[in-house]
């Protein structure tokens, strides 16, 4: 029998579709000011770091996680004012929470519906399961196609219907009628993203006691700890019953834990930082609204999408001058010539702001 070579094996073994798939890239940004992953740009001040450096050293690293992970959820559903009735699963950030929403409903034949452009891992997710996943583009204004969602809807009877709001990259609030509308015609679950609610105006979660289908995802990265990786999801306590079974063991470490317990025990610090970064939102709009070329779009996240002249000579222009930002044009025709840029601390958006006032003037030379 002839030794099986790494490409046999491959070609043998692994899945077409992955095969055909590409890993999610994260950008290189060493020695870069980093505006392109939608993270909160501050650090805990000094003292919180070294109380959290101190509470993290007692914590049983060689013991698996808990009954503290049951304290972190209870702290969660305070946090985000859970209804009586409900309850909530923690996941190694929303990316898992998805993964195990797909593998719950991963019956034959089952799909999944979302608009597009959103957030990639509703579809790859939901296709690494087997599901059918469907796209449906927003309008040209970036807001759901009502008639094109109830029509997909209709006709595919999703499994599950993803509803970022806001959505991501566009950062905008949909129009709750039109969610409200397309929760009613669901025939199966409706799980509304709620990502960057730290930066949005308006939250479902007073909303959901309305509905047994829908469920409410959240993650504590955009709070302010990307780095941690922890999602909650949020629903009917029967509902969250059956998707919890999916769930791997001891999915979110000790360690995660009680940095979440402490970041939540400090909300008031990333309350504070989430309200600095929301006032520099609104300078940030108001400085690229006043750039020749540029329109922004209406944001309701940590995130601005602006549609440039030239998406991907001002991307590599930028990076030349040491900014990193998103270039999303590639992701779907409605983004052509779109750029997505994080919203920094205030002299990183200085730093930004010049380097496309510098960019532009270039490229009109």
């Amino acid at each position: 029998m002839p030794r099986l070579t790494t490409d046999t094996v491959i070609q043998r073994h692994i899945r077409s579709d992955v095969r055909a798939m590409r890993a999610y890239a994260v950008q290189v940004s060493d020695g870069l000011v980093k505006l392109d992953a939608m993270e909160n740009p501050f650090r805990l001040p000094e003292p919180l770091r070294a109380a959290l450096g101190a509470r993290l050293a007692e914590v049983a690293i060689n013991r698996y996680p808990g009954s503290r992970n049951d304290d972190l959820r209870r702290a969660l559903a305070q946090h985000a004012g859970l209804p009586a009735g409900f309850d909530l699963i923690l996941g190694n950030g929303s990316d898992e929470l998805i993964s195990m929403l797909s593998l719950a409903c991963a019956n034959p034949g089952a799909s999944v519906v979302a608009p597009v452009p959103g957030f990639v891992m509703y579809d790859v997710s939901a296709r690494l399961q087997g599901l059918h996943s469907i796209s449906v583009p927003l309008t040209a204004d970036f807001e759901l196609d009502e008639a094109a969602m109830l029509s997909a809807m209709a006709k595919h009877q999703p499994a599950i219907v993803y509803i970022a709001y806001p959505n991501n990259p566009t950062a905008n609030l949909f129009d709750d009628g039109i969610i409200e509308r397309l929760i009613e015609a669901a025939a199966g679950l409706v799980v509304i993203d709620e990502a960057y609610q730290p930066f949005a105006s308006r939250s479902y979660i007073d909303r959901v006691v309305r509905h047994g289908h829908v469920l409410i995802m959240r993650t504590l990265s955009k709070f302010g700890l990307a780095g941690v990786r922890l999602g909650y999801l949020m629903g009917p306590k029967a509902l969250i019953a059956e998707i919890d079974k999916v769930r791997p063991p001891y999915n979110v470490s000790v360690l995660n834990c009680e940095a979440a317990l402490f970041a939540l025990e400090h909300a008031d610090e990333f309350d504070r930082q989430a309200a600095v970064l929301r006032s520099e939102r609104a300078k940030l709009m108001s400085a690229l609204q006043a750039l020749p070329g540029v329109h922004p779009y209406p944001s309701e996240a940590n995130m601005i999408l602006a549609r440039v002249p030239d998406a991907a000579a001002l991307f590599a222009a930028l990076k030349l001058r040491g900014i990193l930002v998103k270039n999303v044009s590639n992701l779907h025709p409605l983004l052509a010539d779109c750029l997505r840029l994080t919203v920094g601390t205030p002299e990183e958006n200085v730093s930004l702001m010049s380097a496309l006032k510098s960019s532009l003037e270039e490229s009109t030379r």
